[in-house]
């Protein structure tokens, strides 16, 4: 297992970064996780475009352009050498006064981690994950919206550790007015009488890639599916769950609250996207 890190152009085994950087005192930073297959980054492009798009929306400018990213990840990836690896992209603000104002930060800097990755085990696919229905809230939109990416994830720290204390892998968020948003590090699908829905990004979520390839290919493969905002509750009512992502990729859940989702294992529709989202995956390396 190999671990490079790629600081600003420089790949380096390991890496000391200023104490005083805006990323690291305040979560003043953008980042993307991308996965691999047969080691090459999977829907890359559509990750830079969204690192692009989080920059912009807190005002911070990226100083490489996209095929900058693409040279240095394809180097970067060859210094490790995995079968397989974890891509974090991170963008801060860079260095400056310990100051929330960041107008004294005068350079971002660029950090590309490449990681062997650790791969869900096959457990959870086959039998489900459980997950909780937690207190935390998911930020409401006119605070951090939630489809900025930020290094700024205390709240979804505080979910996962409350859903850890109730025996569960993973925390469902719902938003101050009580409607489904997400998972900590995923999206929210459920079904009922055969159609699947998922909150919408109005309710406050991150628009995630894996999720936008599934309702494309649900679409396409003739399912129904809605999105719209749903209270807490409806989630109990599902006959399916999944989660989506970038690592998860498509989730089985067979607990919600210590309840058994449906007949308590996988259900035929999440086992049928998950196979077509899999399929994809082979198809665009």
């Amino acid at each position: 297992m190999t671990t490079k890190i790629n600081f600003n152009g420089e790949i380096l085994d390991h890496l000391s970064i200023s104490v005083f950087d805006h990323g690291f005192l305040f979560g003043d930073s953008v980042y993307e996780v991308v996965s691999t297959f047969k080691n090459q980054p999977c829907f890359l492009n559509k990750h830079l475009d969204r690192l692009y798009a989080s920059a912009k929306a807190i005002s911070l400018k990226v100083p490489r352009d996209k095929e900058w990213f693409q040279r240095e990840l394809k180097n970067t990836l060859s210094a490790a050498g995995n079968d397989e690896s974890y891509i974090r992209i991170i963008v801060t603000r860079g260095v400056g006064e310990v100051n929330i104002d960041p107008s004294s930060c005068e350079q971002p800097n660029i950090i590309l981690m490449v990681m062997d990755v650790t791969e869900y085990p096959k457990s959870c696919y086959e039998k489900g994950i459980q997950v909780a229905l937690v207190s935390i809230k998911r930020n409401p939109r006119d605070s951090l919206n939630p489809n900025i990416k930020t290094g700024n994830y205390l709240n979804n720290v505080l979910a996962k550790m409350e859903a850890n204390k109730l025996g569960a892998q993973d925390a469902i968020m719902v938003n101050p007015w009580g409607y489904l948003t997400e998972g900590t590090t995923s999206n929210l699908f459920f079904v009922r009488e055969g159609h699947i829905f998922t909150p919408s990004l109005e309710c406050g979520i991150l628009s995630g890639i894996t999720r936008e390839m599934v309702i494309q290919l649900a679409k396409e493969n003739g399912f129904h599916i809605e999105e719209g905002k749903w209270p807490g509750e409806e989630l109990f009512k599902a006959e399916e769950i999944f989660l989506t992502g970038t690592l998860k990729k498509v989730m089985p859940v067979s607990h919600l609250d210590g309840r058994l989702v449906g007949a308590g294992k996988p259900g035929p529709i999440t086992q049928k996207l998950r196979r077509l989202y899999d399929d994809l995956i082979s198809e665009k390396a």
